[in-house]
């Protein structure tokens, strides 16, 4: 199992002052961008360490918030592609759906494809609902927007033959001819992030790695498997290492230390609900029927448990995000079991995307939690 470690680079400082909403309407002037540059070395210095504790490195991209700064992805990817030596560098992801030139994204990939010698993995995602009003899209035509730009990016990415035209639906491009050209051929491994049964089968008939993020033991069965049903549709082996799965890790000395960790990692979920409503459900962001099931139990802002209840994100305890599986914490034994249970659930996953820092943990706690865990518990999986 590979282990990629993952932080939202968030702007905690401000939470409180901002109060009920951390997205979308809040004022930069809320940032002091003394305490920010602080952060961004802080967090880039995390990532870089998981270079010498044999971890790999997830980086994502969200804007208009101060849950996560790190509001263009290739920036740090950019940095870390050159601090680093080893480590798989994973961009989870550039949300393509809401990009205007994806030329530039193409160029951005193959480039960082060449500086870190073949590391890059390519993570594609249609973005966040809140996303949509700032990046003024269409929440109806997103989904067949991601799909065009997928197409495009491939094929600038593996046209090596000179110019060439792009006429869509929704993208429109003059003489294309990226440069430099992918160090890994025929381009660097892709990745997608799906929340439901029905994306996950597009993906398994694309044959990518599929990861879904936060979605429990209630829902990762029935993604994982619809996963495997459009795999099988295309023809594609499916091997555990097309699966991929985003916790929260907690790791301590003793299991009072691990939870500890965890209580603070699980702010990041906690300031999730933490926006204004209208930016929940864009009209068109889901088909209607989903839409009505999310507004009928208050989804996304509960998370379901094993026993088919239900709790609120925002006030959730860690025994209950461990319960739903969304958090893993304790003791170095306590946290392989919880994950083996977990992997065992849901039919197996290949790769884990531990987000070891979030919230409120502080930097030596983080470098702790690291540093515990890919000596404890990392080496562990293997078994799985």
């Amino acid at each position: 199992m590979k282990v990629f470690h993952f932080s939202e680079m968030a702007y905690h400082p401000a939470w409180e002052q901002l109060g009920e909403s951390l997205r979308n309407v809040i004022p930069s002037s809320a940032y002091d961008p003394r305490v920010g540059a602080d952060l961004y070395h802080r967090y880039l210095d995390e990532w870089a360490l998981c270079d010498q504790l044999g971890l790999n490195i997830m980086v994502n991209e969200h804007h208009t918030t101060a849950t996560c700064t790190t509001s263009v992805c290739t920036i740090p990817l950019a940095i870390l592609a050159r601090e680093t030596k080893n480590a798989r560098l994973l961009c989870l992801g550039m949300p393509v759906a809401n990009r205007r030139d994806m030329v530039r994204v193409a160029e951005e990939y193959a480039m960082l494809d060449v500086i870190s010698r073949g590391r890059i993995e390519m993570g594609l995602v249609k973005g966040s609902p809140f996303e949509i009003t700032p990046a003024n899209s269409n929440p109806a035509t997103l989904s067949e927007r991601f799909w065009e730009a997928h197409d495009f990016l491939i094929k600038a990415l593996t046209s090596h033959d000179g110019p060439f035209n792009w006429e869509g639906e929704h993208f429109n491009f003059r003489q294309v001819n990226v440069w430099p050209r992918c160090y890994q051929a025929p381009h660097p491994p892709v990745w997608m992030t799906v929340s439901s049964a029905n994306s996950a089968h597009d993906v398994g008939r694309n044959g990518y790695v599929v990861a879904s993020l936060n979605s429990g033991y209630a829902r990762t069965p029935d993604i994982y498997a619809a996963y495997r049903a459009g795999a099988a549709e295309a023809g594609h082996t499916v091997n555990s290492d097309r699966f991929a799965y985003l916790g929260m890790v907690g790791v301590g000395k003793t299991a009072e230390e691990g939870r500890r960790r965890a209580h603070a990692i699980l702010d990041y979920s906690r300031t999730t609900p933490r926006v204004d409503p209208q930016f929940w459900i864009p009209p068109g962001y889901v088909p209607p029927g989903v839409a009505g099931q999310m507004l009928k139990h208050n989804h996304p802002r509960t998370i379901p448990l094993r026993d088919g209840s239900t709790t609120l994100m925002r006030t959730a305890s860690v025994d209950q995000f461990i319960d739903a599986g969304i958090a893993f914490a304790g003791t170095p034994d306590m946290v392989f079991e919880q994950i083996r249970e977990f992997h065992d659930h849901v039919g197996g996953f290949g790769n884990l995307l531990m987000m070891a820092q979030g919230g409120h943990l502080d930097h030596a706690d983080t470098v702790e939690n690291l540093t515990m865990f890919s000596q404890e518990v990392a080496p562990r999986l293997a078994s799985l």
